[in-house]
């Protein structure tokens, strides 16, 4: 584990791969076995009416907006069937935040897809910013909402909406959208109910190291109290069709990426898994991302609307996944959610 002044001393480096090996020997200490994984699962934005209008998001649309939707239970069900004949094992759900429906509606969907689908499919839904928004909308304490949704089907909760954990930059971005302390309530709350959820962070969208590392101390300090985060995963602003996109000028480059990538593998040593990611920087640098402490290459994506809506178009097989693991010297093996299971391929 490194304090906050190396993290500091190493963004500041221009030693790409002495950093790199570094991240790279703690992912060989906890991951020994030479697996790098993925997995087969779909997002499905179930609707895109949002209230927050977030100036990274070139997605949602507002209340009563013509290009507006919200999916119903048939078309939610066959985009799971699909999940399913394609292999999948899972779906993440997420949606913007709609003022009109209440917890009942989530409920009565997960309900829908349980009784359809049972076991087969891992119910992976619902950012902190969605959950504060149905018990907003709803009436309800933070700890019912979340336990309600888990007993009406929720599995596990998906680490969007964290952006930069800290309230500045959360105030020049996204500043109708959940504040760094509702995010970690969501979160913790979560894991006290026995949950487990998932970190991330979308980085290069203005911010300052300092606050970049601030949120890699937040997440720390969470895991270290918890324990309940199965993985992180970072990622680069996309600017396309973005407001926020007028202001920074520039994406995140591969070597911020891979340098980004790695000082989290190695200031995160207490989270186990930490994913490279094709979506943002495409194949190539994901591939390289495998060598600077990455050990999971995320999902095939069988659907995704949001982070490609901002101008991300990049695109993978599952056996451009495993090819990409294979030739960076690792054994890919397809997992499950929560990075318990492999599968036989």
């Amino acid at each position: 584990m490194i304090s906050r002044e190396e993290a500091r001393d190493l963004f500041a480096s221009d030693d790409l791969i002495g950093i790199g090996m570094a991240a790279d020997a703690v992912r060989r200490r906890l991951h020994p076995e030479g697996v790098v994984t993925y997995i087969i699962d779909r997002n499905i934005n179930y609707t895109n009416f949002c209230t927050e209008y977030c100036s990274f998001c070139a997605f949602y649309r507002p209340v009563g907006h013509k290009e507006g939707y919200i999916l119903d239970h048939e078309t939610i069900l066959a985009k799971i069937q699909e999940t399913l004949d394609l292999g999948g094992t899972g779906v993440l759900m997420q949606g913007g935040l709609h003022p009109g429906l209440k917890i009942e509606w989530y409920e009565d969907m997960l309900r829908t897809i349980k009784k359809r689908f049972g076991d087969r499919i891992w119910l992976h839904c619902f950012s902190a910013p969605e959950i504060t928004n149905i018990a907003e909308v709803s009436g309800l304490s933070l700890r019912d909402t979340i336990a309600r949704l888990r007993d009406a089907g929720l599995q596990s909760i998906p680490g969007g909406g964290a952006e930069i954990l800290d309230d500045a930059v959360r105030h020049r971005i996204s500043r109708l959208k959940c504040s760094t302390q509702e995010w970690i309530d969501v979160h913790r709350t979560a894991h006290s109910l026995g949950m487990k959820t998932t970190a991330t962070m979308m980085f290069g969208c203005g911010e300052t190291i300092e606050q970049r590392i601030n949120h890699l101390e937040v997440i720390r300090q969470i895991q270290e109290d918890t324990g309940g985060f199965t993985a992180f995963i970072p990622w680069s602003f996309q600017r396309e069709n973005t407001s926020l996109g007028r202001f920074v000028k520039e994406e995140a480059t591969a070597v911020e990426y891979l340098k980004t990538l790695a000082i989290s593998r190695l200031y995160l040593d207490n989270i186990p898994n930490i994913q490279s990611s094709w979506v943002t920087q495409g194949l190539k640098t994901c591939q390289l991302g495998l060598r600077f402490g990455g050990n999971d290459v995320g999902s095939i994506m069988i659907e995704e609307n949001v982070v490609s809506a901002a101008g991300a178009h990049h695109r993978a097989s599952e056996e451009e996944l495993r090819r990409i693991i294979r030739d960076a010297g690792f054994i890919p093996k397809q997992r499950d959610t929560l990075y318990l299971t492999y599968f036989l391929n």
